[in-house]
């Protein structure tokens, strides 16, 4: 686990994982727990000492070309014993069991990889608005079952859990060969199935939730960091988003609005009903995808416009700046990105 001042989470994501010790976990084998300090300045190590059975690591200082969790995870998981790995974030608490059921389901699937979407944990309008928009689009994008299909190109994992068999996960390089990338978890995941190894992923809020951002600004640079790398065709989602907004709320004003100019008769009025109603299901259909609450899904509707801004501001950092920050630290956004 890596770990850059995570005071706020941390605490409760090493709860879950010291709780998860007991007969039979692991399948008899024997478990530890890495947190890798990446130079905090609050008192995310005084934290992760407090905890028995957890080894602090302080990570290396960072070496130009790589992220900083990349080299953070790397150096953890060469000094880790285990034949089985689990990448986690700070920000992710694990339901009772749920890592030994997570050993049972990568043995009964026989996968190299398994990876995780958790239950998010959304406080506050902003958040409530705009997660589940981000993650629909992520479900259309990756769908859980063209992932874990062996014969389908597409492949993904969410960092904040990520299963691996060891051997496998030398074999690929593991995170020093994806390095210098954003998505480092994506990056990984396409390199599994390039050399033909089977992943596993899925929805899974019976094993881990978590909590992504703390404040707006959080968010805001965490997504632009991330969104030009998750959806290529930024600014044709945004296009898409635009007119998804544009349809939801024009077509009611339409109808209010020209009947007071125009003479109307009943058939054009019903018209323009049907169709605000097909553009309404058809919008939540796709945004039920995210398996946010029915409420969050409404509210979604008032984040389209800070979803369009945040991914023009995402494409604006990685193709126009040529950089991103995250944490206090800034990195290049190279070609290969």
């Amino acid at each position: 686990m890596p770990a850059r001042n995570e005071a706020e989470c941390l605490g409760d994501c090493l709860g879950s994982l010291t709780a998860q010790a007991g007969p039979g976990f692991g399948l008899g084998s024997e478990w530890e727990i890495l947190c890798v300090d990446d130079g905090s300045m609050d008192a995310t190590r005084a934290i992760a000492k407090s905890f028995t059975g957890v080894t602090v690591l302080d990570a290396p200082l960072l070496a130009e070309g790589w992220m900083g969790k990349s080299a953070a995870v790397w150096f953890a998981a060469k000094q880790a014993r285990g034949a089985v790995l689990l990448f986690t974030d700070a920000d992710t608490v694990h339901e009772p069991g749920g890592l030994q059921r997570a050993l049972h389901e990568r043995e009964k699937h026989g996968v190299a990889m398994l990876s995780y979407s958790p239950r998010q944990v959304v406080q506050g309008f902003w958040q409530r608005a705009l997660m589940p928009l981000i993650f629909s689009e992520l479900s259309v994008a990756f769908p859980p079952k063209l992932v874990s299909d062996p014969s389908s190109p597409v492949a993904a994992a969410n960092g904040q859990f990520l299963m691996v068999e060891r051997e496998a996960y030398f074999r690929v390089g593991g995170h020093k060969a994806v390095a210098e990338t954003v998505l480092e978890d994506v990056a990984l995941a396409r390199r599994f199935k390039r050399k033909g190894m089977t992943i596993r992923f899925r929805y899974a809020a019976d094993a881990v939730s978590a909590r992504m951002y703390r404040s707006l600004s959080a968010m805001m640079e965490g997504w632009t960091k991330n969104l030009a790398l998750l959806f290529p065709q930024t600014f044709l989602l945004a296009l898409m988003k635009a007119l998804d907004l544009g349809l939801l709320l024009g077509l009611p004003l339409l109808l209010w609005a020209l009947p007071k100019l125009m003479l109307m008769v009943w058939w054009q009025k019903a018209l323009i009903a049907a169709l605000w109603l097909r553009v309404l299901v058809r919008y939540f259909m796709r945004v039920a995808k995210s398996h946010f609450s029915a409420l969050d899904c409404v509210l979604s509707i008032a984040g389209l416009p800070l979803f369009i801004l945040l991914l023009a501001r995402s494409w604006v950092h990685h193709k126009l700046r040529g950089r991103v920050s995250w944490k206090g630290r800034e990195y290049p956004m190279r070609a290969k990105e």
